[in-house]
């Protein structure tokens, strides 16, 4: 989040940092569940709500509408996905878009299969969604998807005008759009075979994109990574072009949560750890500590209940390792 300068004027700080979004927000929650917060005090309340916020912890469990609200809650839920899921990369498993949504909304149990679709359409480049697809691909390609989510939807408008042979002069440019006015992925299926080419002329693209840049209030990739992309060919199509978008290092540096892709799975410490709890089980099968596992699993997940916000005095929060720590904030 952007910490407080004193050249910027506080109404700009207030609008950027989206402090009084997250106010507001602290004050629903403190008069939902005010019984349980009233034990231990509305300051350390807030103190924790906060430092929440600051870690990126507060967007576990929490519905839609919140984690897309502002830039830093989807940056934070890009995090969490990739913290609690990592080891499905690292031990090589490619899933469906079907599993990954069932991950996201574990996270997020209203998430929309509508974001996992087009996730799953950009890392496979609009083949079938039905594909098989490694965690890495999958998660530069949903990052993209989630973060930019509204320029995107614009980009596809302007593509199709210029896909149906309308000129640059004739394309409106959107400064906004709903998701009702973009096509369903079924809709762009049955439209495949009405296609008269493959893609359109990029520095017709390009022109038009430059003009939403200058329009558009919602977040956008780099201008520089979508010019470099458009230069290269001479025609390109939009999940061709969002693919390539997916995979530029500059995503990751403007966005600044995601590691580059050769350092996406490394984490020592997390090794480190399931080495020893797996040890602990092969060395000791016969014991009670495989058991006491499942049920410490059993336990956490009950509860880590979507049901109940992190912000409860019993809670689930993702660590900086990626692990989860269950924390009783009356404890000391």
């Amino acid at each position: 989040m952007n910490r407080l300068n004193p050249t910027v004027p506080a109404d700009q700080y207030l609008a950027d940092s989206n402090v009084l979004f997250y106010l507001n927000d602290a004050v629903i929650q403190l008069l939902e569940h005010k019984e349980e917060y009233n034990q231990f005090g509305v300051i350390r309340y807030f103190a924790e709500y906060f430092s929440s916020v600051k870690n990126s912890n507060h967007v576990l469990f929490r519905e839609f509408n919140y984690i897309q609200a502002t830039p830093h809650n989807r940056a934070s839920f890009i995090r969490v996905f990739w913290k609690c899921y990592r080891q499905i990369g690292k031990s090589g498993d490619l899933l469906s878009m079907l599993e990954y949504r069932s991950l996201l909304q574990l996270l997020c149990p209203d998430f929309p299969v509508v974001l996992v679709q087009s996730a799953a359409r950009i890392a496979v480049m609009d083949d079938t969604i039905d594909c098989l697809m490694s965690f890495s691909d999958f998660l530069y390609a949903f990052q993209l998807q989630f973060y930019y989510q509204e320029f995107l939807d614009c980009v596809l408008v302007i593509y199709q005008d210029l896909l149906a042979g309308k000129s640059p002069n004739t394309v409106i440019v959107p400064t906004s759009t709903s998701i009702e006015q973009i096509p369903s992925v079924s809709t762009e299926e049955n439209n495949k075979e009405e296609r008269p080419q493959d893609g359109v002329e990029p520095s017709t693209l390009v022109q038009c994109i430059d003009a939403l840049c200058d329009r558009s209030k919602h977040s956008h990739p780099p201008r520089s990574c979508m010019r470099e992309i458009l230069n290269q060919t001479d025609r390109i199509s939009y999940y061709s072009f969002l693919m390539s978008l997916a995979k530029q290092e500059a995503i990751n540096q403007t966005i600044g949560v995601l590691p580059s892709k050769a350092e996406l799975l490394i984490d020592p410490e997390m090794d480190q750890e399931l080495d020893k709890l797996i040890a602990q089980i092969v060395v000791s099968p016969s014991s009670n500590s495989s058991s006491s596992a499942v049920g410490g699993l059993k336990e956490v997940q009950k509860k880590a209940s979507p049901r109940r916000n992190i912000h409860h005095r019993r809670r689930m929060e993702v660590e900086s390792d990626g692990s989860t720590e269950e924390t009783d904030s009356s404890e000391n």
